[in-house]
């Protein structure tokens, strides 16, 4: 049983132009202990379809009913979807899944202490006393290696460094010990030596708290360095999945092949970077059939660009099996075969 079960997640966002997919038909899960990446360009709907977790989208934002959000609690399996009241919702934010955004920064109260805002939160979150909480806060800052705690607690996050400042947001994430962590770009704007700190620091504590991880990054070598299975997401779709060193290996999509190819190569570091070609679509003029369609080389004129591809396993793979490497390809379906030869 997966701690969370996301199935055929669709998200809508109502606005002045019409409405528009965010997400569309998304699907995972995400075991115990694992660390599972969400990779993709930005506009991809990484951020969007791991903020329905907690129910953080705008309110122009809608679920389509068909969505699945199950998440394992200690009272039962919850389908976060169905919540729609702050006290019910309050049994996941904070409690059983926390979240890492994209920049720290922005996401402390500029005007109130650190230690203030993490002893809140646990007193929302936890039956903690005020003493117990900040005792609690003060040892989960020096679990993450922020020296002198008991000073960076009584400080405001604009005195602390761009690194300190994170490793300050990932211990008040996990001061309440969430069974999920969210970690939304976690290494945006840090140098490649704290970069390296973060991603290790977060790999220490997913076996010292034995809690699960979604990592959300545009960047395949974070992926490597630190994800069980990876699922490579496309205009509000994922595109291919499986584990980490299947689809970083065998690429099979040619969207997650153009994402590996646009790396340099420390190998071959003359050779000339080759990016992918064209742009990503607006989410107003969303492609039909194939998503990728109007930015791929092989794609198959009058099928990638009326039908949607199913999802297939690779050679021949159970693309329901949890370890599955399978693609969203017409290229790798009888159908695409047969249209070569009908053409």
């Amino acid at each position: 049983m997966p701690l969370l079960s996301v199935k055929d997640l669709t998200i809508y966002f109502n606005t002045d132009e019409g409405q528009i997919t965010a997400v569309e038909d998304v699907s995972f899960d995400v075991r115990r202990g694992e660390i599972l990446g969400i990779v993709g360009e930005s506009g991809s709907g990484k951020s969007v379809s791991t903020k329905s977790l907690m129910m953080l989208n705008g309110r122009n934002s809608q679920i389509s009913p068909e969505s699945r959000l199950i998440l394992e609690t200690d009272d039962g399996p919850v389908d976060i979807a169905s919540l729609s009241h702050v006290k019910d919702l309050r049994l996941v934010r904070g409690h059983s899944i926390s979240m890492i955004f994209q920049e720290p920064m922005a996401s402390f109260a500029p005007a109130v202490k650190i230690g203030k805002q993490m002893v809140e939160q646990l007193l929302i979150h936890t039956d903690l006393d005020k003493t117990t909480a900040k005792a609690r806060s003060i040892e989960i800052l020096s679990r993450v290696g922020i020296p002198d705690p008991e000073l960076r607690f009584n400080q405001f996050s604009f005195e602390l460094s761009g690194g300190m400042r994170q490793r300050a947001m990932i211990a008040m994430a996990l001061s309440t010990r969430p069974k999920l962590l969210i970690a939304d770009e976690p290494t945006t704007a840090l140098d490649v030596t704290i970069q390296a700190q973060v991603l290790a620091l977060i790999k220490d504590l997913v076996a010292e708290f034995d809690m699960s991880v979604i990592l959300i990054t545009h960047d395949l070598g974070v992926i490597a360095q630190t994800a069980d299975r990876v699922a490579v997401m496309y205009l509000g779709r994922i595109v291919e999945q499986g584990t980490t060193r299947d689809v970083i290996t065998s690429p099979q999509h040619p969207y997650t092949q153009g994402l590996i190819n646009s790396r340099p190569s420390l190998d071959h570091f003359e050779d000339p970077l080759t990016p992918l070609s064209g742009d990503l679509p607006s989410p107003l003029e969303r492609p039909q059939g194939c998503v990728f369609h109007t930015r791929c080389a092989h794609a198959i004129k009058g099928l990638c660009d009326t039908q949607k591809p199913p999802v297939i396993g690779v050679a021949g793979q159970d693309p329901t099996d949890e370890d599955a490497h399978n693609t969203s390809c017409h290229l790798l379906s009888p159908s695409a075969s047969e249209q070569v030869l009908v053409s």
